[in-house]
């Protein structure tokens, strides 16, 4: 039996303390754009950075807008105090029309590999890609279905505050934290503050779960563990290689299709889960073996007899050392392509440099990408240091040979995944 997504203007209006207009209508959609409205769907007039939500109202209705969530009136408005607050409270009753237990993943690093781990190998839905912000997630559990067994989301946070309202919203069962490290420090300041924000979704859920590393920026009562020798869940003699990832969790070898720690540790955290929940830990495995991320995560591209890893989703100095460490493990010559690490704070020259010596550890050779990239090529003898990644394409095509293994991180403003434009592709 299909799910018909649908929110009552009636019923939206007593959940967030509002008043619906006559002309409001019944809406099997739930947007933030104007510009995805499609007819039958919600309208969440936002405020935002530029503009509030509020200035496309009308181009929503246009468009076909079932209803309007709104500080002002209007013919087709659910009229709320303020906006945002509404969409959180709205998020909360899509939330708790839902039956079943809900995973939370968040951590610094990690976070969709993980969720991706968690909903493939336990066969349980999850919003696409990193759609890990209030209005996505109230839009996500409108759309799930009652009768899935369970549900995975991610949390995602860039200031302080902001996960306190995601754990409001999502009601999490089991809460996952992948790791605690440098990343959106610009607006949460430290890595204690890092730690006390993310904390907050274990504190929140019945059962709590974290990597050993990040456990150790914990001081919470009954939170089970799991790492690669170590933790409450223990995986084992964990291989990395180009062809992709392997360990041990019990008397099962699990075989990953992608290198690297970051994966590896996703499906441990799958692993986990699936234990505590009673899962077939087989069945588990078989779906993860068949595991697929999003682009940018450790994926392994071939152009013209070159090896590229895209890691350029997204980057912060964790996930660049872990990285650099899978990187490591390939044979060949290795060039490493590194851009700017975003949101570091006054600490993000330190950051900076330290990822440069560590691709001098590892790699022959380098191309730095961004305004700190002069002072990374300093660290690196021969290293180039360029301004974007177009110009990065160019220097890099005037020095690589058939065999090379490139691997690029940054942050996803920096937009690296632009290298690889103009590359033949391999047969």
């Amino acid at each position: 039996m299909m799910h018909e997504p649908r929110i009552d203007p009636n019923w939206a209006a007593a959940h967030t303390a509002g008043v619906a207009a006559p002309a409001a209508e019944a809406a099997r959609d739930l947007v933030w754009d104007s510009r995805q409205v499609t007819p039958g769907a919600a309208f969440v007039a936002l405020p935002g950075t530029r503009t509030h939500g509020n200035a496309f109202i009308e181009d929503a209705v246009a468009r076909g807008a079932a209803f309007v969530l709104t500080d002002r009136p209007h013919p087709k408005a659910v009229q709320v105090q303020d906006p945002w607050q509404a969409l959180l409270r709205l998020g909360r009753a899509l939330r708790d029309r839902f039956p079943g237990p809900v995973v939370g993943v968040t951590g610094s690093v990690g976070k969709t590999t993980t969720k991706e781990a968690l909903a493939q190998g336990l066969a349980w839905p999850a919003p696409e890609g990193n759609l890990n912000t209030p209005p996505a997630l109230a839009r996500f559990f409108l759309h799930l279905p009652p009768q899935a067994p369970g549900a995975v989301v991610e949390l995602g946070i860039d200031r302080v505050g902001e996960m306190q309202e995601l754990v409001f919203l999502a009601q999490p069962t089991i809460g996952v934290l992948t790791a605690i490290a440098p990343a959106h420090l610009e607006a949460l300041g430290s890595l204690e503050v890092v730690a006390r924000e993310k904390s907050q979704l274990l504190q929140a859920s019945r059962v709590r779960i974290a990597s050993t590393q990040a456990a150790r920026y914990l001081s919470l009562p009954e939170v089970r563990t799991y790492g690669f020798e170590e933790g409450t869940f223990q995986g084992r003699d964990l291989t990395i290689t180009p062809e992709g990832t392997r360990f041990r969790y019990g008397q099962r070898t699990l075989h990953l299709p992608y290198p690297g720690y970051g994966p590896a540790l996703g499906a441990l955290a799958a692993l986990a889960v699936a234990e505590v929940l009673g899962q077939d830990l087989d069945q588990v495995c078989q779906h993860l073996e068949a595991l697929r991320l999003p682009p940018g995560r450790m994926h392994l591209v071939r152009r013209g007899g070159v090896l590229f890893i895209h890691d350029a989703y997204n980057a912060n100095p964790a996930s660049v050392r872990a990285g650099l460490e899978s990187l490591d493990r390939f044979p060949g010559r290795k060039i490493v392509v590194l851009g700017t690490m975003k949101e570091l704070g006054p600490q993000a020259e330190a950051y900076h440099l330290e990822a440069a010596r560590l691709a001098a550890r590892v790699a022959q050779r380098a191309v730095f990408v961004g305004e700190y990239a002069p002072q990374m090529a300093r660290l690196f003898e021969g290293a180039l240091a360029v301004t974007d990644a177009e110009t990065a394409r160019q220097a890099l095509k005037a020095q690589v040979r058939p065999g090379d293994v490139i691997y690029l991180k940054a942050s996803r403003a920096v937009g690296l995944e632009r290298v690889l434009e103009g590359w033949d592709e391999d047969a």
